[in-house]
């Protein structure tokens, strides 16, 4: 079974459809929206070619690929192909455009970055960064092409800012694989949470947020929380249940020796129930969202470095029959409200719900291009039209809010 054809994601789907009157309103508006990006498309043919390609992703048709949207509106496939696996615009300038009119529509102080990659499976190995590698869509390593994605969520909705293709070691380092599918020659090998790193650094100054968060595959690397504290960016990640922690409450100044590090997971056991909380993180469907959580403050084991810094291990439990546990490490201080946290934390199912539409509505992750700058383009204008999607529904639900 398929990532979309879960119960989970097909509820996903069904909560974030929208009619087809409504989609064959925005169509026609599409126009109107790209008033904002034309100084992105210099030429009169870029121009023709992204409000093209962008009716086709918020079209009827099933897949969102140059193929089909070029049959569908009668054009020749080979100059909308150009326009997408080798057209001469900015995907920069594109996604600063609609950062700039995120933050018009929904931009806030309190506002959540999330950190997520996302996997797409592939058959052969001819696309850019195709490898044998972690696909969280299927569960398994697999062959697959992986995006590192930077969402955005406030009080007044949610969008995708930005992404960066992941080039595996193998591929990085292999001569052919990068010459077929043209990687820029200053384009290098780095990790997903330096990826991570370097979208928050260039979006972080443009975009109000109070706090970033994400899945334990960033959380659990010590250096990326560190160049989060450095650059005082407040942060609520993830981290693997058998993370080692010292807490500091059972540290005394002259106690020799500090008390032994165990598990997160062994330290939230340990926890009487009295201590926990009982919190609301969000409203949900059938009424406020609640959860129980405990915080701390810890020192989280590094087997490079030993010690790691003072930090708040949060620990948040659902209350389901059968509870699922999230274990949380943040540099927010002692003084900050545990509910803010969870909270903040609370958000970042924001980005599979963004995923799930993206796949769903615009085709994300219909990418047939092989190139590097065909990737970025594709997924460009895929952000672009998910983004007018977020910015047509707001403008129905004023209209209707019921």
């Amino acid at each position: 079974m398929s990532l979309l054809e879960h119960p989970t994601a097909q509820r996903l789907l069904d909560e974030t459809a929208i009619s087809e009157r409504a989609i064959q309103s925005l169509v026609e508006r599409i126009d109107t929206h790209l008033e904002r990006y034309r100084p992105c498309f210099v030429r009169s043919e870029q121009r023709e070619n992204a409000a093209l390609i962008l009716r086709g992703k918020l079209s009827h048709l099933e897949r969102k690929t140059i193929e089909p949207i070029a049959a569908e509106a009668g054009v020749r496939r080979r100059a909308v192909q150009n326009f997408v696996g080798a057209g001469a615009w900015s995907d920069d300038a594109v996604r600063s455009k609609l950062r700039a009119h995120v933050v018009e529509e929904i931009g806030h102080d309190d506002s959540v970055l999330i950190v997520d990659g996302m996997g797409v499976p592939k058959k052969g190995d001819a696309s850019c960064g195709v490898a044998r590698q972690w696909c969280g869509r299927l569960g398994k390593i697999d062959n697959c092409q992986v995006g590192v994605y930077l969402g955005y969520a406030s009080h007044g909705g949610h969008a995708l800012l930005d992404a960066q293709l992941y080039l595996p070691a193998e591929r990085a380092n292999d001569a052919a694989h990068r010459e077929l599918t043209h990687v820029p020659d200053d384009v290098a090998f780095r990790t997903k949470w330096e990826l991570a790193r370097d979208l928050i650094e260039s979006t972080g100054a443009t975009v109000p947020h109070g706090w970033i968060v994400g899945d334990d595959e960033f959380g659990r690397v010590s250096r990326f929380r560190d160049d989060l504290r450095a650059k005082k960016r407040r942060y609520a990640l993830d981290v693997p249940c058998n993370t080692l922690v010292r807490d500091l409450r059972e540290c005394h100044p002259t106690q020799r020796p500090l008390p032994p590090y165990r598990s997160v997971a062994k330290w939230a056991e340990d926890q009487p129930q009295r201590a926990w909380r009982t919190l609301t993180v969000r409203d949900g469907e059938k009424g406020p969202l609640k959860v129980k959580a405990i915080s701390t403050m810890v020192q989280a084991h590094d087997d490079e470095r030993g010690d790691g810094p003072r930090e708040r291990l949060v620990v948040i439990r659902s209350l389901e029959s059968t509870p699922r546990t999230w274990y949380v490490l943040s540099n927010a201080k002692a003084e900050v409200d545990l509910k803010e946290i969870v909270r903040a934390h609370g958000s970042r199912h924001r980005i599979e719900e963004l995923f799930a539409e993206g796949n769903g509505e615009v085709g994300l992750d219909h990418c047939e291009v092989r190139s590097w700058l065909g990737w970025h383009h594709h997924v460009t204008l895929s952000l672009l039209a998910l983004w007018l999607m977020q910015v047509e529904r707001r403008r129905l639900g004023k209209k209707r809010p019921g």
